[in-house]
């Protein structure tokens, strides 16, 4: 079992995403950015290139470098045991319906750099596979 939120979890998803050609189809596709995830006062980044997440860390928030999504924890939570009760996120749950659903929206960037936030928005689908593919991964929560 990976706990949520390490880096050991987003490695064990990353193993799922990147082994998995349906992940490839209807929308998602290849991607190259550096996509940060802020989960209170901790940041994780990952790394894709072309199909797969090739890389992952923590890190500071300075070293972020395209853009990153902020939740509070108790919301990541519910996304990731939501995706593991349905195989995938179910409308409330998708990164684009949370998106919608925040004021200041789930997408940031360090920068003030409105290109690279809007990253998130044109690989969106190749990012939800990510976090669709955590249903394979037995979690549990920090």
């Amino acid at each position: 079992m990976a706990q949520f939120p390490t880096v050991a979890w987003f490695k064990a998803v990353s193993r799922v995403f990147n082994t998995d050609e349906s992940y490839r189809g209807a929308g998602g596709g290849q991607c190259h950015c550096q996509a940060g995830i802020k989960i209170g006062k901790r940041v994780f980044l990952l790394v894709f290139e072309g199909f797969e997440c090739v890389d992952v860390s923590e890190v500071e928030v300075s070293e972020l470098m395209d853009f990153y999504l902020e939740m509070p924890l108790k919301d990541w939570k519910a996304m990731i045991q939501d995706i593991a009760d349905n195989g995938a996120a179910s409308l409330h749950y998708t990164l684009n319906t949370l998106d919608l659903a925040r004021e200041a929206g789930l997408s940031h960037s360090v920068h003030g750099d409105q290109y690279r936030e809007d990253l998130f928005f044109r690989y969106n689908q190749t990012f939800q596979f990510f976090f669709d593919a955590s249903a394979r991964v037995k979690t549990t929560f920090a």
